[in-house]
């Protein structure tokens, strides 16, 4: 098991490098994809199956759909690939920066430090995940309907930027 959970791990740093380097938006869109998979996998290693889900399909669902219309509306004719060579350097450049970073916290990471949210089942009634969704509904309304509205916000934000020379979607009728 920590071999799956240091391969999800390693995936996951290097999605995210493939996602930070990369200026083009059709590559950027697979890379969170596969980003967004990893990380479910790493959340699923860790005992949380039911949040592990609601993550994926609200973030693959919600997040893409918006990022899919504004790459769509910022088409490029021809996108800059992860082989081209300003491309590599990014991914070299934030490599070395992440391995620079994990040599420093290298001595704090331990095996044991990997615990499961299924062993301490004893002290709980309910799954780990499920209390801490049933947590997050009640103590943390607030922080959701805020969320709503940046993400709305962030809506409007990304049609007004990709609207070009024309009036745009947002526009007073």
């Amino acid at each position: 098991m920590t071999y799956i959970m240091s391969l999800l791990l390693i995936g996951l740093v290097m999605g995210l490098v493939a996602v930070a380097s990369n200026p083009s938006p059709y590559f950027a869109a697979l890379g969170l994809v596969v980003v967004a998979g990893l990380g479910c996998g790493v959340l699923v290693g860790h005992g949380g199956p039911f949040l592990s889900l609601v993550l994926f399909l609200i973030y693959l669902g919600g997040m893409l759909v918006v990022f899919a219309y504004s790459a769509a509306l910022a088409a490029e004719p021809y996108p800059e690939t992860w082989g081209s060579r300003p491309v590599l350097v990014y991914m070299v450049i934030y490599v070395v920066g992440v391995v620079g970073m994990s040599g420093l916290f290298w001595g704090g990471w331990y095996e044991a430090s990997w615990v499961p949210v299924g062993e301490l089942e004893e002290f709980s009634m309910f799954r780990g995940d499920v209390g801490g969704v049933a947590l997050m509904y009640s103590m943390g309304g607030g922080m959701l309907v805020i969320s709503a509205w940046v993400l709305l916000l962030t809506l409007f934000v990304v049609l007004e930027l990709t609207r070009g020379l024309n009036r745009g979607a947002l526009r007073a009728v």
